[in-house]
């Protein structure tokens, strides 16, 4: 057995069952180990963006980590972007980057770069100085380490680099998988002093981020609400939330700084579990960086990496309220639109067709809008855009639907966003995968007009208006889809969009709808 298959026979045992790849010739050894362990399925993407945000997708649905297998340092800087929103999301992966050997490193290769430095801007754990005997067990140890809570944004993400002669070298065999890593217990005083601070009295909200936004953890979080009052929030773009009829009702904190701030407004009490204090996405002249109302008191009750379902289920206890009703979404029915298409209808569209059980990814500010009007619909998995970098919207979509094959998927994609990764529904034909893309087709970068005018700029320029211009040329995304494999339509009106949603939900394999109108983010 050589390093390669001891490493992927490894990251099998373990639990890693997909590799979405797009090799190149240092990392051939482990392609051929793919072959002879069928147990982890390989999935083929024709731009590393896409590997590294179905890793993502993968990983926000199963809580286990998905492999990437990447070309060197130019393979790996090609998947950055998502990386960085999958760490923003506390995502686990592990990424498989194929390197030369370390004898052919000095030789100064065209591919040759410093795969350590640029690693470092979004992994928790690197290891580049492996052997065919150690590569076994380092796959063992990034597997751990992908599961292993850190603090603040380190994310969990594991990079391992590997040099082709420890891929081809001769291995004892496989390793046994470690010990699955355990969340930190927060200690009895954290409790008392967070159980006083809302005995207390006065406006108080918890803010439940990252783990604190699973279902279990809510559910706690609303017996304290229903009984004290307290309102819950998550952030503006938790990495899941599970929504719909029967859940848990939870709020959402707005997108913009002043809107976070009036929402804030007269809150004396913030109680962060899991998260931190909430910061404005960029920075404007007069608005503070950090959201906090003036006389707000901030006080913690888990850090991300600490227990927050243990913690919550530990406050219930405290403040004598385990046993209370909580305040869930109830069912709604809500009617066709008709007539001109425009965001309003579009999200109503959304809204009205929504299949149970869907998972919803968002690249687009209409996409992000469509969120409160579709938890009284149907229960509903909502991936949202992490860290920004837009062009997750597509490979998040494509992951989510590898990882959970009975369930619909719909990418909610602003046009923009959806052409940077628009290989993405390559992968999904190839795949046959259950994804209904919608594109706010508004031939712009519009945020940017909104940001431009939010700056003061009243007056835009030519030339500033051109670099928001994507309608010259006007881009046919169905004609796009069809040239991937995924066939198409166009939507002009809310009724054409309704139809076409309904086909699409009914309908197995992915499908594209291009969505016209007046829209605005």
């Amino acid at each position: 057995m050589n390093g390669a298959t001891a490493l992927i026979e490894t990251l099998a045992d373990s639990g890693v069952e997909f590799c979405i790849a797009n090799p190149g010739t240092s990392e051939m050894h482990l392609v051929q180990a793919l072959d002879a362990v069928p147990k982890m399925k390989s999935v083929l993407a024709l731009f590393e963006g896409v590997c590294t945000g179905a890793a993502d997708g993968v990983a926000r649905m199963t809580g286990k980590p998905a492999a990437t297998l990447l070309h060197l340092g130019p393979g790996m800087a090609n998947g950055i972007a998502n990386l960085h929103n999958a760490r923003r999301a506390n995502s686990p992966m592990i990424n498989i980057i194929g390197n030369h050997p370390n004898y052919h490193v000095g030789f100064d290769a065209p591919l040759t770069s410093d795969i350590d430095t640029l690693a470092k801007n979004f992994s928790g754990w690197i290891k580049s100085c492996s052997t065919s005997e150690t590569l076994a067990q380092d796959g063992a140890n990034a597997y751990t380490a992908s599961l292993k809570q850190t603090p603040g944004s380190l994310g969990q993400i594991s990079t391992l680099i590997m040099g082709a002669d420890a891929a081809w070298g001769d291995s004892a065999g496989k390793a046994a998988p470690n010990p699955i890593p355990n969340r930190a217990i927060v200690d009895d005083y954290v409790i008392e002093k967070v159980a006083k601070t809302i005995e207390a009295g006065g406006k108080t909200i918890l803010l439940l981020e990252h783990q604190a936004t699973e279902q279990a953890a809510m559910e706690f979080a609303a017996k304290i609400s229903s009984k004290t009052g307290c309102r819950l929030f998550n952030g503006t773009f938790p990495g899941r939330v599970d929504g719909g009829p029967g859940r848990v009702s939870v709020e959402r904190l707005p997108y913009f700084p002043e809107q976070i701030l009036s929402t804030l407004d007269g809150t004396e009490n913030l109680i962060l579990v899991g998260g931190e204090i909430p910061a404005s996405f960029f920075a404007y002249r007069g608005i503070p960086g950090q959201l906090i109302p003036e006389g707000c008191t901030v006080s913690r009750l888990t850090s991300i990496e600490e227990d927050a379902i243990d913690a919550l289920e530990r406050l219930t206890d405290r403040l004598g309220v385990s046993n209370e009703t909580i305040n869930q979404f109830e069912k709604i029915e809500i009617a066709n639109p008709s007539g001109e298409l425009n965001t309003k209808t579009i999200i109503q569209s959304i809204a009205a067709t929504l299949p149970e059980e869907v998972i919803v990814c968002t690249d687009s500010g209409g996409g992000n809008a469509a969120y409160p009007y579709c938890q009284n619909t149907a229960r509903n998995s909502w991936l949202s855009l992490t860290g920004g970098a837009i062009g997750q919207g597509g490979p998040c979509a494509t992951g989510a639907a590898l990882a959970c094959p009975d369930r619909p998927v719909l990418a909610l994609l602003g046009d923009g966003g959806a052409a940077y990764t628009n290989q993405s529904f390559w992968t999904q034909a190839r795949e046959g995968l259950n994804v209904t893309t919608v594109i706010f087709a508004n031939n712009s970068y519009n945020i940017l007009n909104v940001e431009y005018g939010r700056l003061g700029v009243t007056d835009v320029g030519d030339i500033a208006a051109s670099l928001f211009d994507i309608g010259n040329p006007h881009i046919d995304w169905v004609s796009m889809a069809k040239g991937f494999g995924v066939p198409g339509a166009t939507a002009d009106s809310a009724d054409e969009l309704v139809r076409l949603l309904e086909a699409s939900f009914s309908t197995p394999g992915p499908f594209l709808i291009q969505a016209n109108g007046e829209l605005q983010r």
